[in-house]
């Protein structure tokens, strides 16, 4: 049995969505009509699952006649993008088979052999500012080492740090708010341990995190997607979304989005709290690029964090030092009720038990106010260098595929040129010598498959180079539609 509707969206909606579907030369309205809808679903702009306008509601907001609208409809349902259900109507859908690629989602091996690892979006480590930390660490661990090494909620010293720098940034915090985990996953993964329980709601933006999403696939719970706006977050579909599908967590990206780089604005921040309030909705703040402002202009008036706008209790934070520092730390943290770290350190102890006493250590003095302006300078500068090199890159060789230029983070997020397949460009790219991330990974439902997300995290001559080689394999697809499915052995690389 086909799955019910998990939202639904009006006909001025679609209509708006929808914009100019009757151009000349696409030939009969109705299949123009299809294409506009096909295009929507695949882009993510509608989400997989939505109920559609019933037909003489959709034709007189369209203009045209419900004949249009039935035989566009019954074309979706044909090719497998549509469902419907006597007393239930219509909803989007995807064709059966269809192949969820997996390019881009996982580092790409080490002995790859010359491959352009453009699928994580993460830098090398700051030197020698790492190596000088790690040795302050080293030199202050004998005070531990006459511990056991285990604690759950972190070294006070770091959860002190990280209080500290939330304060620094707009947000009073105590350290009994700060959970030390292993990475921003880990801290994501006890969350969800604690907080989701099978087959309950997560909303989140669509596009979002891959590895997120697929958190939250393993930890049982059901992603509800809210499309971003090229422009930002559609409060007014967010704000539906929390009272329709009735969440249990909401999940989103307000600094720097990865993978679309977006920043929230304070004025959204406030509004998405509020509404997240209002139906009991957990909200979990994903931080962890908010350091990573790349405009010189903006790091003085940087929004503050959403935590700052609830005083429920109802704002969960993840932090990293992963994006700000160096991946190979493994150090995130939670920011929460006293009362909710208290429950998450209490669960740890069948998980991983405690973060590395060394890289806490590390990650505190990096943190230090003495140190810590002088990272971010040099960490800013050089992504600002190799976003740069990127961008003028594809502009030279991809004239024709279209991102906006983000204002921090580590990634571009790319609609590739006309007919093009993120899918089968992904596949196609790594027989070329570089390793991308295609556009579905980063959605619910395989949509977003016009899209590749680019990290600026290689240095430029790296870029400039792998940008020539996925021109050389974009060259090769020619003019492949879009929605046709790629053969599974074509997406299963590894």
């Amino acid at each position: 049995m086909a799955p019910a509707p998990r939202a639904a969206i009006g006909a001025p909606q679609l209509d708006r969505a929808l914009g100019d579907w009757q151009r000349a030369g696409q030939g009969p309205a109705y299949r123009a009509l299809a294409g506009g809808l096909r295009t929507l679903v695949l882009d993510g702009r509608v989400p997989v699952e939505t109920r559609l306008p019933a037909e003489r509601e959709l034709s007189a907001a369209l203009g045209v006649s419900r004949t249009t609208v039935a035989a566009a409809y019954e074309l979706l349902r044909d090719e497998g993008f549509l469902a419907s259900r006597r007393g239930a109507g219509s909803w989007t859908a995807l064709p059966a088979g269809r192949p969820m690629p997996v390019a881009g989602l996982s580092p790409f091996p080490t002995d790859g052999g010359g491959v352009i690892d453009l699928g994580v979006a993460a830098m090398s480590a700051p030197e020698p500012w790492l190596s000088e930390a790690m040795a302050h660490a080293v030199a202050e661990l004998s005070g531990y080492t006459r511990t056991h090494g285990d604690f759950p909620a972190g070294l006070q010293v770091l959860r002190q740090a990280v209080a500290d720098r939330y304060a620094a940034r707009g947000l009073p915090t105590a350290p009994e708010q700060i959970m030390i985990t292993s990475g921003a996953a880990g801290g994501l993964s006890l969350l969800l341990r604690q907080l989701l329980g099978p087959a309950e709601r997560v909303a989140v933006e669509s596009p979002s995190y891959a590895n997120a999403l697929q958190a939250f696939r393993f930890a049982g719970g059901r992603a509800v997607p809210v499309p971003l706006l090229r422009e930002g977050w559609d409060l007014e579909a967010w704000s539906r979304t929390l009272r329709d599908a009735a969440p249990r967590l909401a999940y989103t990206i307000p600094d720097f989005h990865n993978p679309s780089g977006l920043l929230m604005s304070e004025e959204e921040r406030r509004e998405l709290v509020a509404a997240a309030r209002s139906t009991g909705t957990l909200l979990i703040a994903d931080e962890t690029m908010a350091e990573l402002c790349l405009d010189p202009g903006l790091v003085g008036s940087m929004p503050r964090p959403m935590a700052a706008f609830d005083h429920s209790g109802c704002v969960v934070t993840l932090g990293s030092a992963g994006k700000t520092f160096w991946g190979g730390l493994r150090i995130g943290w939670i920011r929460a009720t006293a009362e909710l770290v208290r429950r998450l350190a209490a669960d740890r102890a069948s998980l991983d038990v405690s973060s590395p006493v060394v890289e806490q250590l590390a990650v505190a003095r990096l943190l230090d106010p003495e140190v810590l302006p002088e990272v971010l300078d040099f960490q800013r500068e050089r992504v600002r260098a190799q976003r740069d090199a990127l961008v003028a890159a594809m502009r030279a060789d991809l004239p024709d595929w279209n991102f906006r230029l983000p204002s921090g983070g580590l990634s571009l997020w790319v609609r590739t040129g006309p007919g093009l397949s993120g899918s089968a460009l992904a596949t196609t790219a790594q027989r070329h010598g570089v390793w991308i991330g295609s556009g579905p990974r980063f959605g619910v439902d395989g949509v977003l498959e016009r899209f590749v997300r680019l990290p600026f995290a290689q240095p430029a001559e790296v870029s400039r180079e792998a940008v020539r080689r996925l021109a050389a394999a974009a060259a090769t697809l020619g003019s492949a539609p879009v929605g046709a499915a790629t053969p599974t052995s074509e997406v299963t690389l590894l």
